[in-house]
């Protein structure tokens, strides 16, 4: 009986155990659906009907080539990286779509994926491409929403459309053919291949790397025989034609990078945006089944797991292989996703390097989902996450104070983020697997396309190895954490004859950010007094006195009194253009206007009370403002804030 009884305690143990484990365990599907949601957080331009983030809106709509991606947590479009990430995308679904089929996403996943296909055939200029859309300078020196940029540029620089360039840099010509090439074998789609094509042929003649533009700055492309290389294998992926091979063997493998003082083919570093050596040997060995080439790829997954001829990639001392400061999680992922796909082709007969290389992919991953020593996440939406994320349309801040956002500052700024930036993969950890937790810390708490692109397209292998599927009831529909339109005043004089209030209109709107043009707002008051001193509304003089915007489009005007109620009337206050008020800074959130309500000069006193006032109620004198729900604001007739008497 006692045996019995031991026997089934050790199962029940065993199958609790189990049951945590399983409880605990990734959803890889729920990770692949939030990575996918953040390339749809960067979508610029006119936003398709199936982008499902509820507080973005259409942006950048006027760009010499609209759509794409913006790059990170800022507003720049970069060919190179919508490229590079496009081609990622493209590979994991090529090789693990049916496992994404299976999660519930490959619509999701397709739609993304030909969202920037599509951005990258607008800017096929014949031969060159453009190269980079944005303001040099202004993007990186404001921060806000991608919904009001435009109109904080015209501010800052008078300029009503982003700069751009038309550029011959081969590494970015290439990978625009790659991205493209890739994306034929997913949709079939001729001209997609036809640019493909065209592309290629231009950065093959061209090879010069010189004519880089506003890139040279982010993203300074250094050799060119890689993308080459890497465009070439996809090429002959689409086509079956032979001479991409012959251009392989010919140029590109000659000029494979080799290590330092050696002559052997480069095997450390790793792959991302400006390194496609070993993702290009990796299509290259499945392309053509050399055993020089899938040594090649085993001399580079050894590099980063066991260590190869003395050489392995930095650890953190908690487990995670650390290659770069700049976004050492990005590095590891595209690492993972190499490993998957050597393990689904070229070494799937070779059980140990198999086993190697899962382990390590699974380890990692755990590694990213909170799996080290400060038990952080560094996917945004899953597990505990950093405080801090530097990304400035998920901040939604209205101001210039963005250092605050992530801390316990008691500054009067903002410090909580609008926006969960779902499925981000941030910079991640130091060396010594330490991490700055502040929006200012570039190198930690960064996102961008490029770091979600090995991860995303990963993310395909480890639904395929240990499954997953979406979220039915994601994402949420965000609501408001704070008002998003709002005065403030308080009352500057208040004299026997008038009111002279000072209020603040102000636009902190996030969900989505936007400006509105017939922007108004009322001040009500009570004339019973006036009456009963034997005057009638008609008596009541108005006028504004100063006003932030008195000399440009957001001038305001004040209406005569106005009948709401009986004895309480209101005037209203309209903006020119409301757009004025905008949450785009310091001084453009909020638009100061300060204006006299009352009676002619030396009429006796008792006429005038402000005390019954509506809109006076709680306010104080002086220059101490009060939020204030008794002055109400409008969008054209639709009241955005306040109560009405």
């Amino acid at each position: 009986m006692k045996k019995q009884l031991s026997f089934t305690l050790i199962t029940l143990l065993l199958l609790s155990s189990e049951i945590l484990h399983t409880m605990c365990a990734t959803n890889y599907g729920e990770a692949l659906q939030k990575s996918l949601f953040f390339y749809e957080v960067q979508q610029a331009g006119v936003l398709p009907d199936w982008n499902e983030v509820s507080w973005r809106a259409d942006s950048m709509e006027n760009d010499f080539v609209p759509g794409g991606w913006f790059d990170a947590g800022d507003h720049f479009k970069f060919t190179l990286t919508i490229a590079y990430t496009a081609t990622v995308l493209a590979w994991g679904l090529y090789q693990f779509g049916d496992a994404v089929k299976k999660a519930g996403l490959d619509e999701m996943y397709k739609n993304n994926l030909k969202w920037a296909l599509d951005y990258l055939v607008q800017t096929d200029q014949g031969g060159k491409v453009v190269g980079t859309i944005g303001k040099d300078g202004f993007d990186h020196t404001w921060w806000g929403s991608p919904e009001v940029y435009l109109r904080k540029m015209k501010l800052a620089t008078e300029l009503d459309e982003r700069p751009y360039d038309v550029i011959s840099c081969t590494s970015t010509v290439a990978l625009t053919s790659a991205a493209l090439a890739a994306g034929y074998l997913i949709y079939k789609d001729a001209g997609y291949l036809s640019h493909a094509k065209s592309l290629y042929e231009a950065a093959n003649k061209t090879r010069d790397n010189k004519d880089q533009g506003m890139q040279k700055s982010y993203y300074p492309a250094t050799d060119f025989y890689d993308e080459l290389f890497y465009a070439a294998n996809w090429l002959y992926m689409a086509t079956g034609d032979k001479k991409y091979l012959d251009d392989c063997e010919k140029d590109f493998i000659p000029n494979f990078p080799l290590e330092s003082q050696s002559t052997e083919r480069k095997f450390t570093w790793g792959f991302c945006w400006d390194d496609h050596s070993q993702a290009a040997a990796l299509l290259y060995a499945i392309n053509t089944g050399k055993d020089e080439w899938i040594e090649q790829v085993v001399r580079h997954l050894d590099y980063w797991t066991v260590g190869y001829g003395g050489k392995k990639v930095d650890y953190t001392p908690d487990g995670m292989a650390w290659l770069f400061q700049w976004g050492s999680t990005r590095h590891c992922a595209n690492t993972v996703f190499l490993a998957l796909v050597a393990c689904e082709t070229i070494l799937k007969d070779n059980s140990e390097l198999v086993t190697r290389y899962h382990d390590f992919a699974k380890k990692q991953f755990d590694y990213f989902f909170g799996d080290n020593k400060i038990g952080l996440s560094y996917v945004i939406g899953m597990g505990k996450n950093p405080k801090s994320v530097h990304h400035r349309g998920a901040s939604g801040i209205h101001d210039d104070h963005w250092n605050s956002l992530g801390t316990d500052a008691d500054d009067g700024y903002q410090t909580e983020y609008a926006h969960v930036l779902y499925g981000a993969l941030e910079g991640g950890p130091n060396r010594d697997g330490s991490f700055t937790d502040e929006v200012g810390a570039y190198q930690n708490t960064e996102v961008a396309i490029d770091y979600n692109a090995g991860f995303t397209a990963a993310l395909c292998g480890m639904i395929h190895l240990h499954g997953g599927e979406k979220l039915a009831d994601f994402p949420p529909i965000e609501k408001p954490k704070w008002p998003e339109f709002l005065m403030s005043a308080s009352i500057n004089q208040a004299g026997s004859t008038y009111t002279e209030i000072k209020v603040y209109a102000m636009n902190h709107s996030a969900w989505p950010t936007r400006v509105i043009k017939d922007l108004s707002f009322n001040y009500y008051f009570d004339i019973t007094e006036t009456i009963e001193a034997g005057f009638t509304a008609k008596d009541i003089t108005v006028k504004i006195g100063t006003q932030q915007h008195a000399n440009d489009e957001g001038v305001a005007t004040i209406s005569e009194p106005i009948q709401h109620k009986g004895n309480i009337y209101y005037v209203k206050i309209s903006f020119g253009d409301g757009r004025v008020v905008m949450p785009t800074g310091q001084s453009e959130h909020r638009a100061e206007i300060q204006f006299r309500v009352g009676l002619p000069d030396g009429t006796k006193e008792g006429a005038w009370d402000s005390t019954n006032d509506y809109s006076a109620k709680g306010l104080e004198k002086g220059n101490s403002l009060v939020e204030t729900e008794y002055i109400t604001m409008y969008d054209g007739d639709k009241l955005i804030w306040g109560k009405e008497p």
